[in-house]
């Protein structure tokens, strides 16, 4: 797992070593970081000093050869927000990377292979009434989630759609105290849990106006041996308002649902699945590479 990992992540590095030297290469990418801040001192109205910031980096690295297409994604933020007399707390937290492999089939078809890891940097928490962390509810590959798939996809420049009705769904938590809960699907005292099933993955870029760009990517993924009609969703759409060269405007929303994954009723007590919803808008820096 660690070597796939590390493959993954080396990719970017070595498309950006060869896009000099070898134009079959073709890589975008950018570093934007959002920033807020809100003072207050004998504020009649009431409120809270606060201070957040989210940075983010998006890198995509795609080869083309003849009837070979190799395309990689890189989707990686992390933020933190701190109100006066709170610790700090995160706010957003994603490692995203794919790598899909494509023969042409004929004309916008292509037969293709897709690898998917997902996971996140920093412990998460559970707080109290008091806004004390009492218990650390995710952490890095607690979860992590490894998806592989083969099928066929339709893609142009703007629109990618890969249909695999073979596709396996790995989940890893790998903290022994989160697995022997049973969190995140895997059974309880297990560290690891195989799914077999199909995947759709939908992939959309638009230049939706004059320095405004719309990015969105759904995922689908129904489990063919456990409760196929509970679809796994994960959606992401981003929008990106660019003011000039370095400043610019973000807006991202992300949807999650899976069917593995209990979330607590803060009024019953009671875990079931549940929709999962960030919303975030910010103005910051952003540098293209």
């Amino acid at each position: 797992m660690k070597k796939l990992l590390s493959i993954l992540l080396f990719v970017p590095f070595l498309a950006f070593a060869q896009e000099k030297k070898d134009s079959l290469w073709t890589t975008s990418g950018s570093t934007t970081l959002n920033f807020s801040q809100v003072s207050l001192t004998n504020w009649a109205a009431g409120g809270k000093s606060s201070m957040s910031a989210i940075g983010m980096i998006n890198y995509a690295a795609n080869y083309k050869k003849g009837k070979l297409s190799w395309d990689n994604t890189f989707d990686f933020r992390y933020g933190f927000l701190k109100e006066k007399d709170v610790k700090v707390r995160k706010s957003d937290d994603i490692i995203d990377v794919s790598s899909k492999l494509g023969i042409e089939a004929g004309g916008n078809w292509y037969y293709s292979g897709l690898v998917n890891f997902k996971s996140q940097f920093a412990k998460g928490y559970k707080y109290d009434d008091n806004n004390i962390p009492v218990d650390v509810i995710s952490k890095f590959m607690a979860p992590a989630y490894l998806k592989t798939g083969l099928g066929m996809d339709y893609k142009n420049d703007r629109l990618s759609v890969l249909l695999a009705p073979v596709s396996g769904k790995f989940t890893f938590v790998l903290d022994d105290s989160l697995s022997a809960q049973g969190a995140f699907g895997v059974e309880k005292n297990n560290n690891f849990r195989a799914e077999l099933g199909a995947t759709a993955k939908f992939e959309y870029k638009h230049d939706i106006m004059k320095n405004v760009t719309l990015n969105t990517t759904l995922d689908l993924f129904s489990n063919y041996l456990k409760d196929p009609q509970n679809v796994d969703m994960d959606w992401k759409v981003q929008i990106n308002m660019k003011v000039n060269d370095y400043l610019s405007a973000n807006l991202i929303t992300h949807m999650i649902y899976d069917n593995d994954t209990k979330i607590k009723d803060p009024d019953t007590g009671v875990s079931s699945p549940g929709l999962q919803f960030m919303e975030s808008f910010g103005v910051g820096l952003t540098f293209k590479f």
